[in-house]
């Protein structure tokens, strides 16, 4: 059996362009893919708690699972090399698109995955050093991080600020938040917040 695994970690990414990937690879290689495994899940969570795992434990001996790339398997050196140790005891091969490596059972194949993954860890581990970095370095230069002060508080910032003299006209006449957001459409909890803000004296 072939497999054609596709993973993506958020909602905005798109299947697609993976699937397309994998179809043309086989194309070239004279295959077809005889079964998808499409899955929206960060790489860091656990491969048994992924469509990956239920396939790694159906595969057999003999079975092909292509991916557009290693990563696409896991985030992390340490769970890339347990798949494919489990791959390989299998006797299931693994091959990359993007990578272009032919993972099997031998020994050159394992030196290559592992090679792999720990310059793939390496990378992410110093693009996480350069982020923390070039932001201790902009912080250190004045610039503030972060959302601007003020611009969740400040009244004119939020959706009551166009009734504001409607909410006052209201809460003098003695009608509840309640009743205001009945007749505004707005969450009692969102103009009580809004007068506080606002510091309206009513």
């Amino acid at each position: 059996m072939i497999y054609g695994y596709i993973r993506v970690s958020s909602d905005r990414q798109t299947v697609e362009n993976q699937r397309y990937e994998i179809e043309q690879f086989a194309v070239r290689e004279g295959m077809s893919v005889d079964g998808w495994i499409e899955e929206t899940i960060s790489g860091t969570k656990s491969y048994d708690k992924r469509k990956l795992g239920r396939l790694l434990r159906k595969v057999s001996s003999g079975d092909l699972i292509i991916c557009s790339e290693l990563s696409r398997l896991g985030r992390s050196l340490f769970m890339i090399m347990d798949i494919l140790n489990i791959c390989m005891n299998k006797k299931c091969q693994v091959w990359t698109v993007k990578d272009g490596y032919r993972l099997g059972d031998d020994i050159q194949s394992k030196v290559l995955a592992f090679a792999f993954g720990l310059s793939a860890e390496i990378e992410r581990n110093l693009i996480s050093q350069r982020t923390i970095e070039a932001l201790a370095r902009k912080k250190a230069e004045g610039v503030v991080l972060g959302r601007p002060q003020g611009r969740k508080t400040d009244p004119e910032h939020q959706k009551c600020y166009v009734f504001h003299a409607r909410i006052m006209r209201m809460r003098g006449k003695g009608l509840s938040y309640s009743e205001i957001g009945r007749r505004l459409r707005i969450h009692r909890s969102t103009i009580s917040k809004y007068v506080c803000n606002a510091s309206i004296d009513l």
